[in-house]
Order: C-alpha cells, then structure tokens, then sequence
C-alpha cells in the first residue's frame, strides 16, 4: 500500500466544533405563549385565552433560509406501534402476570414476557408495570446463564417495597382485563377524529362560522386533499361519532387512513344545518367536542385574522389555521395550542408556506395527530385518565382476591421468569399454556376485527428515506473497538488487542496501525480544527493523558509507515495526569480549549494556550508534541471519585464556566474558578447506573441532560452570579424515561439517540417523545463527536430489516401465530467466530443541514495491488439508502456487474449457458412469492417478467415501494436477457 498525495489542512473556526455539529436546540421553533383576545364588530372584548401560537420561525438572525427545513422532521411521535407494548408481544403468546400491592397498599400488576426482538435473534425480557399513576415499560436483556427474577425486574422499575409480595396469575382471562387497561392508557392512539370548521373572510364569531351552509372551490379542493367522501349510512368503517343509520348527523362526511390511522372529519357544512337554530348546535356538538379543529379560513393576510378564542370550547384545545393562496397555489399554516398543551412536532418550516400540496397533508395529518396524543397528557385529560385507571386496577384486584385460596393465583413469591414451561407436570403445564395463548389469540383477532389494532408503518405501504438510517463502513472488523473517534471521513479506532487503527470509507481499504498495540487507549478525542488528538492511556496508577499533532501522525503515515509504541509516545504525555482514570473537555473549544481530569477524587483543570496554525504542515522538530502548550490552572478535590463528567461553558468565560459530576447518588455542580460544589440533581433510587451529562445550550443559555438508569433529566443551569449559584426549578425542565437502559446517549437534535445492548432508540429532545426504535443485535457505540459510528455482530446483508416497524409478520398483530417457544442463540453463536460490522450515520442527515468537513481522510490516492473484487452488495442497516433513488439502469448496471463476477471470463460458452439457465429457473420459481419488508405484499416475478410492457410500469412502482425487491426483479431480468442472447 502507497499513499500518493498530501493532505492540506486549514484552519477552521469555532462554528466547526462540537456544538455546531450536534444541531440548533431551540423550544422557539414551536411557538410562543401569548395571549389572544377576541372582540365583535363594535370592539368589544368577548373572551381571551392563553394559546401558543405557532407560525414558523421569526428569528431574522436564524440560518435557515425560507424552504430549508428538512421534511424528514415530520414524524408520529409515540406511534402505537411502539407503544402499544401488551397488545403486539404479549397477547397470543406464552407470558407470565403477577399481582401485587406497594408499600402505600396499592395494587399493581406485573406483565413479563421474554421475546425476540422481530425475528433478529435478538431475545430479551420486555415487562409492563401497571400503576394507578401510569404504565412503565422496559425491556432487560437476556442471558441464558442468569435467571431474571421478578424481583430483579420490579428493582430495574426502582419498586423495591411491598406491602404484599407479587404472586403469579394463571387464569387466562386476565389478559382480557390487561389489554383493557392498555386500552384505556392509550385512548386515542388508534383512530381520530377532527373538526373542520370553515369561516368566510370577515367573520368574527363561532356563530358566522357555523352559520356557513356551503363552502367555496377552494375549500371542497382542501377536503378533497384531506380524504375521501363517504356516504355515512352503511358505512363500517370508523364513523367519529357520526350516525351511520339514520344520517341524523349528516348524509356524507370525509374520511381517510394515514399510516395505519382511521381519520374521520367533521366538517360544519357537512353536518346538519337548521335556519331556525342561529347558534347551530348539532354542528357544534360535534366540532366543539373535537380535541383538535382545523379553521379553513379564506381571505389574504391583511384580512381579519382567528383567534381561537372566537371558538367557544371547553374542550378543544388545538385550531390550525389553513388559508389558500391561489395565487401561487400554495396552503399556510398557522397553529394554535393551548398552554397547558405539551410542545409536539414537527416544527413548521419558515415561512409555513407549502407549495407541494401532498406534503402539506402530510405535515397536517402529522401535526394533527401528534397534537391531540399531546392534548392527553395535559392535566385535564390526564387526571382524568389516571382516576379510570386507578378504578380499574382496584376493581380487577377485588375480582381477583377470593381467588387468592383457590389456587388460582400462583403462591410461587418471586419465581423465576421462565422462557419454558417447568420439568414437573409439563404436560399439564403445556396443556395450560396452550389455552393461554389460544385466548389471546381469539382476544388479538377480536381486536383487529374491531379496528382498535395498533398496526405498522411498513402494512401501509410507506417506503421513504429516514434521517437515522445507516450506512456500511466496514463489512468485517476482527477486533473489539474500545473508543473510537472520526478523523475526516475516517475513523481512528484503539482496539482490545490490535492497538490504534485508522480505518477508511471505503471498503478496499484495509485499516492502518498507528500505535501498537503497547499503547492501550481507553479514551480519545480527535479535534481536527485543533490539529490535536488526545487520548487517555493505560490503567491503574499508568495511566496518563497524551497528546499528538494529527499534523505529525499524518506525515508519519505518509512518509514510512511508521507505527509508534509506548516508548514513542513518552514525549507526548502530561505528566500530572497519572492515574487518572476519566477525563473530558469542552463542547465549545473555538476561542480556549480545557480539560478536565478525574485522579480517584481529584479533579485537574488544564487548558491549552492559543495555538498557532501559521504552519501547521511545516512544524519545526521541536514543535512535534503540543505538551509545552497545555498548563495546569487548578486541582479540586471532590469526596468520590466521579463517573461522569460533563464541562458547561458559562455564558461570559469569566469565573462562571462549570464542572458537572455525577457520583454515588447525586450530580453536583462545581465552580471552576472556587472549587464550589452545588447539589444539582438527587438520583431517588436504590441503585444507579450514570449514562451521561451532556452540556446543551438552549438559545445560548447553558442546560445539562442528565442520563442516569432508564431516565433523562433535563436540567437548565442558569450562571454563576458571584458565588451563589442560581440552581433552581425550572418550568422548563422535564424529564422521560427510555424503554431499555441505554450505553450510552448521543445528540443530534432534534433527536436524541439511546444505544443500548442490542436497539437504537430514538426520540426527540425538546418533548423525549419517541419516533422510532431500531433492533441492532450485539450493537456498541464507537464514535459520536461527529458523524455516528457503531458496531453491530449483526452482517451487513442481513440487517437491512432490522427495524421495530413490524419487518416480521410473525410478530404482526394482523397475523396471530401460533403456540410456540422461540428457539435463541447460545451467547458465543455455537463457537463461530466473532466478525464485528461497522456503520455510519451521517449527522448531517439527522440535523437536518450540512455539516463542513475541515479536513479529508488521512487516508487518500491509496494504490491496491489487483485489488479482489468484492461480491457482496452492501446494504444499510435500517432500511437502503442508495437504493431508494436507483434507476432502471442503475439496476441493470448492478446486476451486470455482478453477473460478470459471478460467472468469470474463462468459462466456456456451454458451461454460461447452463449457469443462465439454472439461475433464470431459480430466480423464476425459488423466488416466486418475495416477501417485500413488511413481510406482507407478495409479488409474482414470473408475471412480472412476461407481462411486457405493464411489467415495466408495474417494476416503477415496486421500485417505490420495495426498492430490495425491484433490485432482485432487475437482476432476474438481466439474467433473462443473457439467456437470449446467448440463444
């Protein structure tokens, strides 16, 4: 291997660090709280009402150009078939329940179920806590060598105390009770209905707008946008509340389904309008109950303007406000939420002006539907949800208690949570777990027949580009990344046994050593605009900081190949950093770069002086290490040595920046200039794992997501003033809890990552509702300053359906399976070898806007000797990238070169011929019924492949929906045409 050509480096400035790449974090983007009053005709006051109001971004200084945000923000937040948990893996299948009471003597419910995470060998324990104050859920991994306990379980719930042990419930008919109690905390989750009121420009009471017995040519063109019209008598579908017998509430009414969402609107002239009656009650029984009400208003914008307190309701608590501009045939929208109403994407784009009308629906629908789950969890809904839930967990536990003598109630206290049925009286228990799954089975079906199923994104039909879904960056790894950090459009990795290697995009590439494996890195961090890589070292009383110039590393690579070992890194250590175990620095590191080192229970503050990037390339022999321009400020002495640390930059750099540290049960705050330390948060549980503290900066001002356990805890820590710190609660704080305990936490908003053991959880920051779920086997975390690189045990060809979108139809709550045990790897994979897979996630795909890259790989022009072709087509992780945008002739390009490497050049005409014909045979029948990725839409190719010309029409749209399928169909045709050719 040769490298050719020199790297040029520059240097960049302060809007290329860590901060800048993470992503705007700003609550301003959903509106404001203001208060809006309403008046008649002659200017008197009716009624007013606080409202957030929502009209894109009004920050003239904002970098965002008018169109720019990204529609991949348009997201169902919480979608039910994340949620819905008891529903998609319990019911129908074989799991245990447990019945318990607090310390407080309430009862509880306990669900446990051990399943495999959509087909992806991937087995773990989910369990569902049922509370008068709510649900909990979490999920535990599995190991085949240690037996989870249900105690263990309510312990990782932080429920350590009973008044009443929990005792298991054998009788089948619980899962009836259960599924209704899910029902009843995911009300609303299903299906929708939604107002539709229209208001002729000018008018100024809720009186005029009902009155409206028609509408106009661009209304009945925004319904006919919204859905389809149905007559409502007959109708079987999901009527809003609407009469479908006697058309006492109108003769049709529109109607659509979005993403597996039965939507009904009720649309005032639609419904019945009387002369007589001026305030039109029957049209406002039905819209005034509505949680969530779009006001089609016509009229340009220097007309009279809504306020949703023209609007007499109790109970609405959104109105979007939609005028057309014909014009330019465009919608805006305006969106107003009531205070109490929880923030909820997506975001509308600056102006909120859509020219495309199919993505203005669907950034409607989205919005809609996000708001009125977000309207549930105001106080008004929510106490109300939480007393009916509490009635009916006290009600099921009365019906249960005479049953406590009867044998019906398991008096096994803490058994273990079993994935078989026990060795004594299999039969029997066999017996009784096949009537258990059979119920709810017939519960499950009973439930889709109903039309109250959670059902998936994939059934619907949707195939399009997320900002999470990855990319292969090296096929095959052999060794165990410790830390890792990107280096360009490389990744500098230290491994287990192999030292430090970079590793290049592009996978002929193979990696190359840096340091040997005498060098034991156990943390790194590559600071491009500084030229600085630094990496904590060795273990134990060894262990120091180092500190290199990329500059010199890269010319070594350049110029021999020069690996450096231990005995070549002593000029470039700090020496007071020995035995330091932790350490971290600054987010923002443009004007003055600190490092903060954890010695047990010593922390040393150290900073580095302005460097010089005159010339950087043509550093003198002396200047090859950076040590000289690092000095030590201070030592601050804590009473634990700290787990985690987090430094927040204050907002002047004079005497206010801060030190967060998290040790035993608690994250203090520490004046960097005193020593000071301030409690910040107080972990209430009996264990704690500490994840992370990430500084974030909410419109410049300093805030810290606190990650410990199954939690996220915001935290705004306002500065120093002098030295009494201003730490106090916050309106806007908040805090969520995760579904599994994350490894670690990644920032890219507006989303925040979970990686945990074997998923990729995503959710948003400014809410921590979730939007998506990857199932990612064997995943780790290797790289997040930049670009998001993690490892998987999990190949590149077989992960690209590892996705929590239902890709199984096994787990389909449409299709219930039958009595079976899954069947797990043994934890070692029955002694192959372990082969590690690393991929990429862009964070410019997840933050919505390009990210500069200062410097290219340090890996560039490199010459291979008769490089081996490769024969394997790589593909994403979480759903293909590439191939979404493939043309017909990209396909037929893949599928020649693959067929060209398949065959070889020196194969005899008869032996191509006899290949052709055993792979157009099997390529025609083996695959004669693929299964696309929802496991669910079936294709026959051998009709697609001599139906001409409507082949060709129908192969577009497969393209759009399966993009691995039509991938397959363009290699079968390619493979046909050989055929004839050779013919």
């Amino acid at each position: 291997i040769r490298i050719m050509s020199h790297m040029h480096f520059s240097c960049s400035s302060a809007s290329e660090d860590l901060g800048c790449r993470r992503g705007d974090f700003s609550r301003k983007h959903y509106g404001s709280v203001e208060l809006l009053i309403s008046s008649d005709a002659d200017g008197a006051i009716q009624r007013a009402g606080r409202f957030r109001v929502e009209n894109g971004s009004s920050d003239e200084t904002s970098v965002y150009t008018p169109g720019t945000w990204r529609r991949t923000d348009v997201h169902l937040e919480n979608p039910e078939y994340h949620t819905r948990w008891f529903f998609k893996y319990f019911l129908g299948k074989v799991h245990q329940n447990y019945v318990g009471t607090d310390a407080e003597k309430n009862p509880f419910f306990l669900s446990v179920v051990l399943s495999d995470q959509n087909n992806q060998r991937v087995p773990q324990y989910r369990a569902i806590l049922w509370r008068k104050t709510g649900t909990l859920k979490i999920s535990l991994p599995y190991s085949p060598t240690k037996t989870l306990s249900v105690k263990s379980i309510l312990s990782a719930m932080n429920m350590d105390r009973f008044e009443k042990g929990p005792r298991e419930i054998l009788n089948p008919d619980i899962q009836k009770d259960l599924l209704v109690l899910e029902e009843q905390e995911e009300i609303g989750s299903v299906n929708f209905k939604f107002g539709v009121l229209f208001a002729k420009d000018g008018q100024l009471t809720d009186d005029e707008m009902f009155s409206n017995e028609k509408g106009s040519e661009s209304f009945d063109k925004f319904l006919t946008l919204m859905g389809d019209t149905v007559t409502l008598q007959g109708w079987a579908g999901y009527r809003g509340g609407l009469d479908t017998k006697n058309d006492t509430t109108g003769i049709k009414s529109i109607y659509t389904v979005y993403q597996g969402h039965e939507l009904m609107f009720h649309v005032s002239t639609l419904l019945p309008y009387s002369k007589e009656n001026k305030q039109q009650v029957e049209r406002k029984r039905h819209i005034g109950n509505d949680i969530v009400t779009i006001v089609f208003q016509e009229g340009d914008e220097a007309s009279s303007t809504f306020k949703p307190s023209m609007i007499r309701s109790h109970f609405t608590h959104i109105f979007a406000l939609v005028r057309y501009n014909s014009q330019n045939d465009s919608y805006r929208l305006k969106i107003f939420s009531e205070e109490s109403v929880p923030l909820f994407g997506p975001p509308l784009p600056s102006p909120p002006v859509f020219t495309d009308h199919q993505e203005f629906r669907d950034f409607l629908l989205v919005k809609l539907i996000n708001g009125e789950k977000a309207t549930l969890e105001t106080p008004t809904f929510a106490q109300k949800r939480q007393r009916t839930l509490d009635m009916l967990i006290r009600s099921l536990y009365q019906d249960l208690m005479p049953d406590l003598h009867k044998n019906m109630l398991n008096r096994r206290s803490f058994s273990d949570v079993l994935p078989e049925s026990p060795k004594s009286a299999r039969k029997k228990e066999e017996a009784r777990q096949a009537e258990f799954v059979r119920i709810g089975q017939a519960l499950k079906l009973k439930t889709i027949v109903r039309g109250d199923a959670p059902t998936s994104l994939v059934t619907t039909g949707i195939c399009r580009k997320e900002p999470w879904e990855s990319q292969p960056f090296c096929s095959t790894f052999p060794y165990e990344i410790v830390c890792a950090d990107s280096w360009g459009q490389s990744l500098l990795a230290a491994t287990d046994t192999a030292g430090v290697m970079l590793l290049d995009d592009t996978s002929a590439l193979p990696p190359v050593q840096v340091f040997d494996k005498t060098v034991v890195v156990k943390q790194m961090h590559v600071l491009e605009p500084q030229d600085l890589l630094i990496m904590r070292a060795d273990k134990g009383k060894d262990a120091r900081i180092y500190v290199f110039r990329l500059s010199v590393l890269k010319r070594g690579l350049e110029a021999k190949q020069l690996i450096r070992s231990k005995c070549d890194c002593r000029e470039n250590k700090l020496e007071k950093t020995k035995g330091c175990h932790l350490y971290s620095i600054n987010t923002h590191h443009g004007t003055e770069l600190r490092i903060v080192t954890a010695i047990r229970n010593k922390l040393l503050l150290i900073t580095r002086k302005q460097p010089r990037f005159e010339c950087l390339n043509t550093a003198a022999p002396g200047a090859d290490t950076p040590v000289e321009e690092f000095q030590y400020i201070r030592e601050i002495c804590l009473c634990d040595p700290p787990a985690v640390m987090a430094l927040v930059d204050g907002p002047t750099g004079e005497n206010d920046n801060m030190i967060c540290v998290a040790y035993k049960h608690q994250f203090d705050l520490i004046n960097e200039s005193t020593g000071d330390a301030y409690r910040l948060h107080h972990v209430e549980a009996s264990r704690v794992n500490f994840v992370a503290a990430i500084d974030v900066y909410e419109d410049g001002e300093a805030g810290l997501l606190l990650c410990y356990n199954y939690i996220c805890y915001y935290k705004k820590v306002c500065p120093f003033n002098g030295s009494t710190p201003m730490i106090h609660s916050n309106t806007s704080d908040f805090h969520f809890s995760w579904n599994q305990m994350p490894n670690a936490i990644v920032c890219a908003f507006p989303y925040i990552l979970a990686f945990t053991t074997d998923s990729i959880e995503i959710r948003l920051v400014v809410n921590g509702n979730l939007v998506y779920t990857a199932v990612v086997p064997g995943l780790e975390l290797a790289a997040s300053r930049s670009d998001i690189y993690f490892v998987s045990s999990a190949p590149v060809s077989s992960t690209s359906n590892c996705s929590s979108k239902d890709t199984s139809s096994q787990n389909s709550p449409q299709t219930p399976t039958g009595y079976e045990m899954p069947a797990f790897p043994s934890p070692l994979g029955d002694g192959e070898p372990v082969c590690k897979h690393i991929f990429k996630i862009p964070l410019s795909n997840l933050v919505g806007r390009s990210i500069e890259r200062p410097l290219k790989s340090p890996l560039v022009n490199k010459v291979l000797t008769a490089p081996a072709p490769s024969m394997v087509i790589s593909t994403p992780l979480i759903s293909a990238t590439h191939s979404l945008s493939m043309s017909r002739m990209e396909i037929k390009e893949i599928a020649s070169r693959t067929r060209k490497e398949l065959l070889g050049e020196r194969i005899q005409y008869i032996v191509i011929f006899s290949a052709l014909l055993l792979v157009q045979y099997l390529m025609s029948y083996l695959f004669l019924r693929i299964p696309s990725e929802s496991g669910e839409l079936e294709v026959d190719l051998q009709r697609q492949l001599s139906s001409g010309s409507d082949a060709e029409a129908e192969k577009a749209v497969l393209q759009e929906e399966s993009p691995s399928l039509a991938l397959k169909l363009g290699l079968t045709m390619s493979f046909q045409e050989d055929v004839l050719d050779l013919k």
